[in-house]
């Protein structure tokens, strides 16, 4: 069974959860996991982590070591040269001036690199097959992102009529741009703006069924997972033109990607979401991209036995 050695941020005391979700896929196809967690902040807090990875490698021996974001993906570089290192990019690490130059050195050092959305690759000039793929993270399918407006809201006591508007994010994430969400939310009648924070899985594919629409007002995103959270629930988004979500729900109806980021356009585009009644196809979408955490799991395994030639 194949050894892979998990580097990524621990400094809130977890990983993020699109990451555990991978990992967990890894396993299921033949990985033996460990984790290492980074505690450090900025550059100064990875590279005090140094000593310690390099024991942890020592000591579990991996085949491949999986990095998480370009910080961990350097740090887990110079830890070792001995191991293949394979690095994921997730947005802010290309999206950030600051940072962007660590992560470019990371990709130079790493055996192969992955980016989530082609708009960062060309942000640091990369070409698929030249030590890097395209592969954005994976969402999971579950048989509660199938029930229809009427039974979700039901649970959660909403009126049939009521306009719900799930907001990408949690209120005290600036980059999330939260401000302009409220100001396009305010311009529709009665309309409700809900902040995504706090909950579960489980909540938040209830909400996605029960509301009319998820908005995003991101002002940097790589590939955002609630975007195709959202469509594995079949949930009209609408969305400044941010990431990859105008590649992930191109032609799909119920879905709107404004190209400004004014608030009555915005509006305009939510007002077309709320009198969607039926499931978007989004989640047939996601299953022909190839991006559901089995696939995506088949995909980075294949990865992994090309390094070490198996």
């Amino acid at each position: 069974m194949m050894r892979v050695l998990i580097v990524a941020s621990y400094n809130k005391n977890r990983f993020a959860p699109f990451i555990v979700e991978q990992t967990e896929s890894l396993q299921k196809v033949g990985c033996n996991i460990e984790w290492f967690g980074v505690q450090g902040k900025g550059l100064a807090g990875y590279l005090q982590e140094i000593p310690r990875l390099s024991k942890m490698i020592r000591k579990y021996q991996p085949d491949i070591i999986h990095a998480h974001y370009g910080l961990s993906c350097l740090l887990a570089n110079l830890a070792t040269r001995k191991v293949p290192i394979v690095s994921t990019y997730h947005g802010s690490d290309i999206n950030l001036q600051k940072i962007r130059p660590l992560s470019k050195m990371a990709m130079r050092l790493s055996a192969w690199n992955i980016f989530v959305s082609k708009r960062n690759m060309e942000l640091v000039a990369a070409t698929e097959g030249m030590k890097c793929s395209l592969i954005p993270c994976g969402v999971a399918l579950s048989e509660d992102q199938l029930q229809t407006r009427e039974e979700a809201r039901k649970a959660l006591g909403w009126s049939t009529n009521a306009k719900k508007v799930l907001f990408a994010g949690a209120f005290d994430n600036a980059v999330k741009d939260p401000e302009l969400a409220q100001r396009a939310v305010a311009l529709l009648d009665e309309a409700e703006l809900i902040e995504l924070k706090g909950f579960t899985r489980e909540e938040v594919n209830q909400l996605m069924c029960a509301a009319n629409c998820l908005l995003m007002t991101s002002k940097t995103e790589g590939s955002p997972q609630v975007i195709k959270e959202a469509m594995a629930c079949g949930c009209p988004i609408v969305s400044v033109d941010v990431g990859d979500v105008a590649e992930q729900t191109t032609d799909i109806n119920g879905c709107y990607v404004v190209s400004s980021r004014k608030p009555k356009e915005l509006a305009s585009a939510l007002t077309k979401a709320l009198v969607f009644k039926d499931k978007t196809h989004g989640r047939e979408r996601i299953i022909e991209l190839g991006i559901t955490n089995e696939q995506v799991a088949r995909k980075i395994m294949k990865i992994y036995e090309d390094i070490i030639g198996k």
